[in-house]
């Protein structure tokens, strides 16, 4: 296995950090300073960074996790919060991949690797994300043209979706959000731009993996063909993809 591949499997770094780790002279292999990129590893190699020996990576493990309100998105908090880890019960060390604001209910993966963590929130890689939001009020008709395109928020961040209404009851309106950035509170910042309240916001699926069937705060590990699947997801496109 590649070294920074390894690095990254075992939680330490990117691929790309760990490239920059190596070229700087922080990792040894067997004792022996590696500085070349491109040096493979083998499981029975010892490895060190800064004089910290790596543990072997372990095999990926994923969980779908139905996150329910008022918890927190992290793997610890120093306020003694409960976090989406603790609702896991799982004693090897966790990470949530990317996060949901505490009100914010629904799909969020838990995983014990860095590597693919990165590459699930990563924007290059368009992960899609589909929202269920309930607002005061409703869109101008203009603003779905508009944040298709990419839309400037008035905090000047741009910000690009998929939106359309699924409901309509007395003056609350319930739209389908797709996102595939994930940007801090971008559905949030979407709808303050328009001036309207948001009642409820629930992520419904995160990467094809839907929540709906979890009760809240129940969660299910992934089978190794839905991680491998997560995988290819996750794999950079080549340029005539990206058109």
């Amino acid at each position: 296995m590649r070294l920074n591949k390894y690095l990254a499997q075992a939680g330490i770094a990117s691929r790309r950090q760990a490239d920059q780790l190596i070229a700087a002279g922080r990792i040894r292999v067997n004792g022996q300073l590696v500085t070349a990129l491109g040096s493979v590893v083998g499981p029975d190699d010892a490895v060190e960074v800064a004089g910290e020996a790596v543990a072997a990576p372990e095999p990926a493990t994923v969980y779908l996790l139905h996150k329910p309100k008022g918890v927190i998105s992290a793997a610890s908090d120093n306020r003694g919060r409960k976090t989406v880890v603790d609702l896991v019960r799982d004693k090897r060390r966790l990470y949530p991949v990317g996060r949901l604001d505490r009100d914010t209910t629904g799909a969020l993966l838990i995983t014990n690797r860095g590597d693919l963590t990165y590459r699930l929130t990563h924007p290059r890689f368009g992960i899609a994300r589909h929202y269920l939001a309930e607002v005061r009020g409703q869109l101008p008709s203009e603003a779905r043209q508009a944040l298709q395109a990419g839309l400037r928020l008035k905090d000047g961040v741009r910000v690009q979706a998929k939106i359309r209404k699924l409901a309509r009851q007395g003056k609350r309106t319930l739209y389908e959000v797709v996102l595939t950035e994930g940007k801090n509170r971008e559905i949030k910042r979407i709808f303050r731009h328009y001036e309207l309240p948001l009642l409820r916001l629930h992520r419904a699926s995160f990467a094809g993996l839907e929540v709906d069937h979890l009760a809240p705060g129940k969660y299910r590990r992934l089978r190794p063909a839905e991680v491998q699947a997560l995988y290819r997801q996750a794999e950079v496109k080549k340029p005539e993809q990206l058109v």
